[in-house]
């Protein structure tokens, strides 16, 4: 029998990848032979995780893309099968938050931006489909695909303070769901379509919401320790097990699917 983990030259496409989970995943993936591309605004950051992974014997390389320009993301499609002639995997890992899309213990439901609120639902639940629906489709013609979005432990449990967020990675579950049953029907098994769900994990985004400039944690970062059976954050390289299962052949009857890494957090009940 065949190694089902398998992932060498695996075309594998990650939106989002200069974040800090996103260049870990990306670094994991190309030294375990994928052929990473990582696409994302900033092109500095990018070239240089790039680089790093070049020095140590991956193979990556870097778009500039904005997951809510449909003729952006089509150029980067065109641009990958015309190098590559495949794409493998997408891993949706664009996303983020913004203030005015918060509410804080300071602040009621009234204060709620709804613009802002607004444009979180879309970096993160249409920034998910607009490349599904483009780097699906060469999955289609070949027959066969994995496509892996990003969800979180909001779409779980609705948190206090990140309302918009969580509304937008709560769709991103449903949305993967819906997917997954869209693709099996009308393009067959070959199509999955799964999501995974991290736990807490210290990123730019989070970093000053859970963490002190000293860093200590912050009566929020403690209360999530405390609802933590780990009794520990995260570390990016532990999302790269999982993600790693579902773009392989080990996953090949698995799909709707979304996988919690999250150190018991979801479960934690008193």
């Amino acid at each position: 029998m065949k190694n089902l983990f398998d992932i060498k030259d695996n075309v594998t496409v990650i939106t989002g990848g200069t974040g800090v989970l996103g260049r870990t995943i990306a670094k994991y993936l190309a030294l375990n032979g994928a052929k990473v591309i990582i696409l994302g605004r900033k092109e500095d950051v990018g070239q240089a995780i790039v680089d790093d992974i070049k020095n140590d014997g991956g193979q990556c390389e870097f778009m500039k893309t904005d997951v809510m320009d449909e003729a952006c993301v089509q150029k980067n499609c065109d641009d990958i099968i015309a190098k590559y002639g495949r794409i493998d995997t997408l891993l949706n890992a664009a996303g983020g938050n913004m203030p005015g899309a918060t509410i804080g213990p300071d602040k009621t439901f009234f204060d709620l931006d709804a613009s802002q609120f607004s444009k979180v639902l879309e970096l993160n639940l249409t920034g998910t489909v607009i490349p599904t629906q483009i780097f699906l489709k060469p999955m289609v013609k070949q027959g066969k695909g994995s496509i892996i979005n990003f969800s979180s432990m909001a779409a779980f449990r609705p948190m206090t303070r990140v309302c918009g967020y969580a509304a937008a990675k709560a769709g991103i579950s449903n949305f993967t769901q819906y997917m997954a049953t869209e693709c099996a029907k009308k393009f067959g098994e070959g199509i999955r379509v799964n999501a995974i769900a991290p736990g807490f994990f210290i990123t730019e985004q989070n970093r000053s919401l859970l963490t002190n400039p000293d860093g200590t944690y912050t009566q929020r970062g403690q209360d999530v320790i405390r609802q933590t059976p780990f009794g520990r954050m995260g570390e990016p390289e532990e999302l790269c097990g999982t993600i790693h299962y579902l773009m392989s052949d080990a996953s090949k009857f698995v799909t709707g699917t979304v996988a919690v890494v999250d150190g018991g957090f979801n479960v934690f009940a008193m």
